[in-house]
């Protein structure tokens, strides 16, 4: 073992997939935390590859794969998003033959591996009491199966589509709508000094929260989530209708990347998938565009409406964190540090009906966080549901 321990332990962070703004202050959350109780914290770098490529080997250079973490190095980071860390889709179950760490390559030969084993040699070789990896359901879903494996493992959710099981907030959300109802509001000038139709591209691969949340507080007038597989034709006719009824003459639809025509399926920009299999998702924004546009005079006395069409993307998982996204992952990371106190491993933190909570941590690969078509989602309007608020979370739409 390389480290000699000489304090009450060792807790490893990871941040993995995607970034969002608050990751930084989940990080030093727990590092100040940590620290105060007399841990040392070892960040890892770029998620799961930093411990992936690391050489059990004392004269190795292993500074990509981990740093000792310090107040003063996660407090400069503290209030800036993305994650200081860095981050990958890297999945030590799944990785390809070409990207085998060179020095693995002679055990490890199938197009197909494995590298689970290395993984757990390699985070008792760094003397790893507590892993604390902040992902989504992909990320967390690795930490599912070290758990298993033995690890002690507490996990943070993280997403910008609120998606991961369990819990109604994940670290980023709040911050991508604030994003996307800034952005939508700021484009409204342009369609509504063109009278234009306005299609905006959001997150959301498999869940829609991210295109009814903005809906929902007035951002826009429709909302096609992957939930329900929409038709183009009523989408059209609901549009004309929103965009003549507008004195400024314009409309705005929200759609998620991960939505589907009736008879359709998702769409790529690629065939080139990650390590967990998924394909770069991009082109129904502008797909849908141009079929609006085309379909605009059968519902507009034979007039076409053009449409402004822009996918809002990384722009809205840049920059700093919101108040939420920033308050959480603090609350998160203190959540995290009073079960290792206890001694608890195995859980998820969590935010459930405005309470702070954990739960078992194989709730990520258990069940699916999706939009509740029947409760929440207007099938005929293709838009939220306005039903009563009372009791309902803070962002309405809940882990069940």
């Amino acid at each position: 073992m390389v480290n000699q321990k000489k304090t009450k332990g060792v807790i490893a962070i990871l941040t993995g997939g995607g970034d969002v703004p608050g990751l930084n202050p989940a990080i030093r959350a727990i590092t100040i935390r940590s620290n105060r109780e007399g841990y040392k914290v070892i960040g890892l770098r770029r998620g799961w590859a930093g411990i992936l490529e690391l050489q059990r080997d004392k004269k190795a250079d292993n500074n990509h794969c981990y740093r000792e973490l310090t107040d003063d190095i996660v407090n400069k980071a503290g209030r800036t998003g993305g994650t200081f860390l860095h981050t990958s889709r890297t999945r030590p179950s799944h990785v390809t033959k070409a990207n085998v760490p060179d020095h693995l390559k002679d055990t490890y030969n199938e197009e197909i591996n494995d590298l689970t084993p290395e993984i757990l040699k390699n985070l008792e070789w760094l003397g790893v009491d507590y892993l604390i990896p902040i992902g989504g359901d992909d990320t967390l879903s690795y930490g599912v199966h070290l758990f298993k494996q033995g690890v002690n493992v507490v996990a943070m959710p993280k997403t910008m589509d609120n998606d991961v099981p369990g819990t109604d907030y994940c670290i980023g959300f709040s911050t991508c709508v604030t994003r996307t109802i800034q952005m939508t509001n700021s484009l409204r000038t342009s369609a509504g000094s063109h009278e234009r139709l306005l299609v905006l591209e959001v997150f959301g691969r498999y869940a829609g929260f991210t295109a009814m949340l903005p809906t929902m507080a007035g951002s826009a007038n429709r909302c096609v989530i992957p939930e329900y597989k929409f038709n183009i034709e009523k989408l059209a006719q609901l549009l004309v209708e929103d965009r003549n009824q507008n004195p400024s003459k314009y409309a705005v639809v929200l759609i998620s990347e991960g939505a589907m025509y009736k008879g359709g399926e998702m769409m790529f920009t690629n065939t080139v998938k990650d390590a967990y299999g998924h394909a770069k998702l991009g082109g129904i924004g502008e797909t849908v565009s141009e079929e609006i546009k085309k379909l605009t005079a059968k519902y507009n006395d034979g007039k076409i409406i053009n449409v402004i069409n822009q996918k809002l993307g990384y722009m809205v998982r840049g920059g700093d964190p919101d108040a939420v996204d920033s308050i959480v992952p603090m609350a998160f990371g203190n959540l995290a540090l009073d079960l290792i106190l206890k001694g608890v491993h195995g859980r998820l933190v969590v935010l459930k009906n405005g309470r702070y909570d954990n739960v078992p941590i194989d709730v990520v690969t258990s069940t699916k966080k999706l939009v509740n078509v029947d409760q929440a989602y207007n099938i005929d309007r293709l838009r939220p549901y306005y039903h009563s608020f009372e009791m309902k979370p803070i962002f309405v739409m809940a882990s069940e």
